[in-house]
């Protein structure tokens, strides 16, 4: 009788074929998505220069501007909150390092770490606010994006009359910290690519036989560095598993003991970390401040994470997919130009994306929880 039961297959248990587990996978979308972006590219924009070094470095630092803020939103989404201040968070953090660094005449190393602090306190406040009150990130963080962005208008404007302030890499100049944000690496390895005919050079002018790309822009180095940091929390530590389940089910998740309060507000910290991030090489590259700096980045940010399989109720994703959403971003919005597209076609892409991912993401989680 016990031979009998032990060769029959459990009805309770389903296999799960490797094609439908290949399917449930997070980054799948990103990946595909990925592949159909590049290669649709390639068949109408490969003569454009949008796959030179000029223009891989191009559609590469849009990227990475996506990706620096995709990997906060894709933490704090599987943690099953939102936060739609990102935006007005950039905005708000490159206007302190102008005041602090330009207008009061602070070290810039201090105006950037002081923003940094004040940034990342903000962040605290609005995970402490939603665990205290009940009420919904989405509602809290929609709160701060109008104060944020109202600070943001106001405090230029009663301190130099004005809403935009530059002088940044001036002030910038020199400094330690400032060169880990708007500074460029690997600037003599790209010297020698010119020099032995890898990457295209400068003809004419001043900087003839210089190359047109001369490093990598710290900012793709945050970039990379913030999506391997995120991928190894999210995937080989206590830690993320936590994050998991605080998005999963946050009750049965303090039931075992996850410190899911402290999950939460540590996410919605390192967020306000990486659109503070974001604003710091923004500044440093433009040189300037503005108040409408961020218009539309957390929006942006969500699309990604959603592109690159992450549930909007919480508790699934992943942060390479993430990134791929990024990617595919910037391939998009640079491939456009370079096909000579109407650039306001790429707000388009946006809405059928997300229309497209949100449906592909719905249909796995029926897959995964066996609804219908």
């Amino acid at each position: 009788m016990s031979d009998t039961v032990s060769n029959k297959t459990d009805e309770r248990v389903k296999e799960m074929s490797s094609f439908r587990r290949a399917l449930i996978r997070p980054e799948l979308g990103g990946i595909v998505g990925t592949i159909a972006v590049f290669v649709f590219f390639l068949a109408i924009a490969s003569d454009s220069g949008m796959f030179s070094s000029q223009g891989v470095l191009n559609w590469s630092v849009v990227s990475a501007q996506f990706m620096i803020i995709a990997v906060g939103a894709c933490l704090l989404m599987i943690a099953g909150e939102f936060d739609l201040s990102v935006g007005s968070m950039i905005g708000f953090a490159g206007m302190l390092i102008a005041i602090f660094g330009v207008t009061l005449g602070w070290p810039m190393w201090i105006a950037i770490l002081l923003t940094f602090a004040i940034c990342i306190a903000i962040g605290a406040l609005n995970g402490i606010i939603c665990i205290r009150t009940g009420l919904p990130s989405f509602i809290v963080t929609l709160a701060f994006l109008f104060i944020l962005r109202g600070f943001t208008i106001f405090l230029p404007q009663t301190i130099e009359r004005k809403t935009i302030i530059g002088g940044i890499r001036e002030a910038a100049e020199g400094d330690w910290l400032g060169a880990v944000f708007g500074g460029k690496i690997l600037t003599g390895t790209f010297r020698w690519l010119g020099e032995i005919g890898v990457i295209e050079v400068f003809e004419r002018g001043n900087r003839a036989g210089e190359p047109v790309v001369d490093g990598i822009p710290m900012l793709i180095v945050w970039a990379l560095g913030l999506v391997i940091f995120g991928h190894v929390l999210l995937t080989k530590t206590r830690f993320g598993n936590w994050i998991f389940a605080a998005g999963g089910d946050a009750e049965a998740a303090r039931n075992s003991g996850v410190p899911v309060n402290r999950v939460k507000i540590l996410m919605f910290m390192f967020t306000a970390f990486c659109a503070t991030v974001f604003a710091t090489c923004q500044v440093m590259e433009f040189g300037s401040a503005g108040a409408d700096r961020g218009l539309l980045k957390e929006f942006e940010a969500i699309i990604a994470v959603v592109i690159g399989g992450a549930l909007l109720t919480g508790g699934y994703g992943s942060v390479l997919g993430a990134a791929l959403g990024a990617l595919i971003f910037g391939v998009v919005q640079q491939g456009l130009f370079f096909a000579g597209v109407e650039s306001s076609l790429f707000r388009v892409f946006l809405g059928v994306i997300l229309l497209g991912a949100v449906i592909l993401n719905t249909y796995i989680r029926r897959m995964i929880t066996g609804e219908r």
